[in-house]
């Protein structure tokens, strides 16, 4: 089997294999995720800064299955740089949430710098007279299948609150690709949704069903994201969809940039200089990269230490 193949396995197996470096040194492999989601779209322009400002490196982005495969890869040296939720980052840097029981330490891994937020979305029927987040109670909310992604934040969110799922009249448990068409036919009358944005399936619940987004805020969440280090407030840009025309406060993950202790300082402080030299120039290349800030991105959603070359260049500039 050669590496790309064993690249291809499902992230869950990918602790069991042995997998050896695809790249000369002077090669930058970043895995990102799906091709028709944001992680791939930020390793693209992060290759495009690379390869016209980094003298001596190549970039190449590869499709993976995401943040799991990444940091195993990662650390494993098959990829010299992995897009990561902040979450998953934590998890495998403290052995704990799905990494507790695992008997490989992630022990290498380091940090680079985060970019756009995964806010936790809150998406409402204008006729439910829905404006703040404290309204949810009492009415029709789709809180997400078990298992996914949404559910498990809407769970955590719940908890903070106080709430349960009978503090809802219904609390629908649809997946993501469902729940717009249920709240357009009014089924529910709230869907919640962990997710970049733009995002398609929000964007037709305000373009088809006069629905908005709206704030996620108030002191539950402030310690909410006091206690877990790896969510962040985030603002959801005003204006992308019908009916919102204003920035939405909420909060979320954030997307993290990661490589290992094993890639040279002088690679990744040419990777880092490349991106934080031309943000103006990354922050066009995707919606999601607009609102982007280095104070931010050198500190928000990073809790793997930073690498060497990373922590040079920020010193360098005045950012740590």
């Amino acid at each position: 089997m050669n590496t790309f193949a064993r690249l291809a396995l499902p992230p869950l197996l990918i602790f069991a294999l042995i997998v050896s470096p695809i790249t000369r040194a002077d090669d930058i492999v970043i895995g990102t995720g799906s091709k028709s989601g944001v992680y791939y779209q930020v390793g693209r322009a992060i290759c495009r800064l690379i390869d016209t400002g980094a003298q001596g490196l190549s970039c190449e982005t590869l499709e993976t299955a995401g943040s799991l495969f990444n940091l195993t890869n990662v650390s494993r040296g098959a990829i010299e740089i992995g897009i990561v939720q902040s979450d998953w980052q934590f998890h495998a840097v403290n052995q704990s949430g799905p990494f507790e029981f695992a008997d490989e330490k992630l022990d290498n891994l380091r940090a680079l710098f985060s970019v756009h937020g995964e806010p936790f979305t809150v998406v409402v029927r204008d006729d439910s007279g829905i404006s703040s987040f404290d309204e949810l109670k009492g009415r029709r909310v789709n809180i997400g299948n078990p298992g996914s992604g949404q559910r498990a934040t809407m769970e955590v969110v719940m908890k903070a609150k106080g709430w349960t799922k009978e503090d809802f009249q219904l609390a629908e448990e649809l997946p993501a690709s469902q729940q717009s068409l249920a709240l357009c036919h009014n089924k529910v009358q709230v869907m919640v949704y962990t997710v970049d944005h733009p995002n398609p399936s929000v964007g037709k619940a305000a373009a088809l069903c006069d629905a908005r987004v709206i704030d996620v805020v108030g002191p539950a969440i402030e310690k909410l994201v006091a206690s877990h280090p790896y969510y962040a407030f985030t603002t959801i840009p005003g204006g992308i969809y019908e009916g919102t025309p204003d920035p939405v406060r909420t909060f979320g993950v954030k997307a993290t940039v990661m490589t290992s202790s094993d890639v040279s300082e002088e690679v990744v402080y040419s990777v880092v200089k490349a991106v934080f030299d031309n943000l103006v120039q990354f922050r066009k290349m995707h919606p999601a990269f607009a609102g982007l800030e280095p104070s931010q991105m050198v500190q928000d959603g990073l809790t793997a230490p930073l690498h060497k070359g990373a922590i040079r260049y920020f010193e360098e500039r005045g950012l740590m």
